[in-house]
């Protein structure tokens, strides 16, 4: 790979892009609340746009499709999973809690909004939530800088451990200077590429192919069981992949896309918009994993670095199918799909170290100026610890993502909805939910049993937010009081 390859120019390119953007961000960037949330002026479209290039990380290129080849039609069930699940944490969440974080002392992050949220004055809840958050964002920042380095590796022909360095390098830049404005703008940018050539890659395979039938054809030479949509694991996997829905009700990443939110009308549209995407990206997604199986199967020659990780499958179609100025571009989207996920999630580490410990612990009278430079410090700090979990070249991105995702999902998913909902949850119902679907989570995996972590997180949080709540005393007047200033706002506006 020379300076002078379409590759190398059109990567270049991008990431100068991207970089540029970080620094008029930097420009607009004069308060924390600038660094942490945009000064919440989000409208639809980049709200829309942000948060589902902030869901859909590099395992929408590459973890998914490499599923999709090497099992099947089955793995779909995770897409309508997560379509279910985000169209209501977008119908019934976003807009509650846009409002309930202003209304909540103007609350910048999930562990601030809980504090506030119950009159935490021990602040428990804010060391708790922050805790598990810094846990397992520390394994999903990790999973986008596999994904990195298996991009920078394949096209460039890096050695894993340079191929790490490479990968994270750019998104922690920018994300470094620019904070959230940064963030945000990019994800825009890296959403309309992503939906470019989830579109146009399988497009491309199946005329390859010969169309839909001969595709279904090859599919089914290769392996019958390929086609079915009850695959080997039986309806313990199909409950497992549905079950990817119940994360987004937890993902601070996620959320705090509608926390910046310019006002709660935006929500609608953005719904309407994020939605969209989302559909068409995730059937771009499957239909690359699945119709490759029909590809490399009439051209087993060129089936070799698939079959070695069946993760590389969008690459490999890409380099194979595409005028290298065109392929350069389409790689480019799985740069864009891990940088997108990889800098929320570093900014949403970065504001629990700054906001949630160190100025609500450490500098409670702490400027503005310092916060955002203690700010970036951190986003630093955890990226490379991201980069010493990644370490391992034998790392597999949905693997990573799985686990993260039934974290964040068990953990705070039933405490954010409740606490949007249910006026008489309490402040130790919150920390008993939170406590208690991490620690599933993190324990299930000993029962050797099959069912994906998130099913039995969920609803272990769930009895204990309402048993703890129902067993306690009633929140305080003041807390009700906000709760139903909150709720009457939200029919006011339309909710």
């Amino acid at each position: 790979m020379n300076a002078s390859s379409p590759l190398f120019i059109t990567f270049a390119g991008y990431l100068l892009l991207m970089v540029g953007i970080g620094f008029w961000a930097w420009y607009r960037t004069k308060t924390f609340d600038d660094y942490i949330l945009g000064g919440r002026s989000l409208g639809s479209y980049v709200t829309a746009l942000s948060a589902g290039a902030s869901d859909m990380s590099g395992w929408l290129l590459m973890g998914l499709p490499g599923a999709m080849y090497l099992t099947g039609a089955s793995e779909a069930w995770i897409a309508v999973g997560l379509i279910l699940g985000a169209w209501c944490n977008w119908r019934f969440v976003a807009g509650p809690l846009r409002v309930y974080t202003e209304r909540t002392r103007n609350a910048l992050t999930l562990p601030d909004y809980f504090t506030h949220r119950f009159a935490d004055r021990q602040k428990l809840l804010r060391v708790l939530a922050a805790l598990v958050i810094l846990v397992f964002f520390a394994v999903y920042c990790a999973s986008g800088i596999v994904a990195g380095a298996r991009l920078f590796e394949s096209v460039f022909g890096l050695p894993y451990a340079q191929a790490l360095w490479w990968g994270a390098a750019v998104t922690i830049l920018y994300t470094l200077f620019g904070g959230f404005l940064a963030v945000s703008w990019t994800d825009m940018v890296q959403a309309t590429l992503m939906i470019f050539a989830l579109l146009l890659v399988p497009i491309i395979v199946l005329v390859s192919n010969g169309g839909v039938a001969p595709s279904l054809a090859l599919i089914e030479q290769v392996d019958p069981s390929r086609l079915q949509w009850v695959g080997a694991g039986g309806m313990v996997a199909v409950v497992s992949a549905l079950a990817w829905g119940f994360g987004y009700f937890g993902q601070p990443h996620i959320l705090a896309r509608f926390m910046a939110a310019d006002s709660v009308a935006t929500i609608p549209h953005a719904r309407r918009i994020g939605m969209t995407w989302m559909v068409l990206c995730l059937a771009g997604a499957l239909a690359t994993g699945f119709f490759g199986i029909a590809y490399f199967a009439a051209n087993p020659a060129q089936a070799g670095p698939v079959d070695a990780n069946p993760e590389r499958v969008f690459i490999v179609l890409s380099e194979l199918l595409f005028n290298p100025w065109v392929a350069g571009v389409l790689l480019s989207a799985i740069l864009a799909a891990v940088m997108s996920t990889l800098s929320c999630q570093l900014l949403v580490c970065s504001s629990a170290l700054t906001e949630d410990f160190y100025r609500g612990f450490l500098r409670p009278d702490a400027g503005h100026r310092e916060l955002v430079w203690i700010g970036r410090l951190m986003v630093l700090a955890i990226a490379l610890l991201a980069i010493w979990i990644a370490r391992d070249p034998d790392s597999r991105v949905l693997g990573l993502v799985a686990y993260a995702w039934a974290g964040f999902g068990a953990a705070f998913g039933p405490v954010v909805v409740l606490s949007l909902f249910w006026q008489r949850m309490t402040r130790n119902g919150a920390i008993a939910g939170i406590i208690g679907g991490a620690t599933t989570v993190l324990l299930w995996s000993l029962t050797g049993s099959a069912l994906y972590e998130m099913v039995p997180g969920v609803v272990v949080a769930t009895v204990a937010v309402i048993v703890v709540s129902l067993l306690g005393h009633a929140p305080p007047q003041e807390v009700q009081a906000t709760h139903q200033q909150v709720r009457l706002s939200l029919k006011e506006s339309g909710y």
